[in-house]
């Protein structure tokens, strides 16, 4: 028997599990479709997009249930990488809205541009569109 591994998901450990729903929510669009407890300060919520989903666990939570080594300086982190249209103008968006730059748009590969962001928790999101191509 073959084990399979569908629908992926990210885990980010964050200090401050509804700051961090509120800033997946309000500058990129994802909905929350879980949190527990439901009342009070959540231990986990589960935000969507597109069919992705992320798992934003306290790190309380993941010391305390999952024994994970979750300490100030060192805890996992992960990159999220959000496709869009325009770089340039979603950059710009979230910089007005208070969101830190780590990077300013730019071409890579010759065939993309990208920009980075941080989220509350110091995790990087790299937002990228593909370069428009000569015909």
């Amino acid at each position: 028997m073959t084990t399979r591994f569908y629908q992926l998901a990210l885990n980010y450990y964050v200090n401050d599990v509804e700051t961090s729903v509120r800033f997946y929510t309000e500058h990129f669009g994802f909905v929350e479709t879980f949190r527990t407890p439901k009342e009070g300060k959540p231990d986990y919520a589960e935000v969507t997009l597109d069919g992705l989903i992320v798992w934003l666990v306290s790190k309380e939570a993941g010391k305390s249930v999952h024994g994970l080594p979750l300490g100030d300086g060192g805890f996992p982190k992960a990159v999220m990488v959000m496709w869009t249209e325009d770089v340039d103008a979603a950059y710009a968006m979230l910089i007005k809205k208070g969101v830190p730059s780590v990077s300013h748009p730019h071409d890579f590969l010759w065939m993309h541009r990208s920009a980075w962001v941080m989220d509350p928790d110091g995790n990087p999101v790299e937002i990228v569109s593909r370069l428009a191509t000569s015909s």
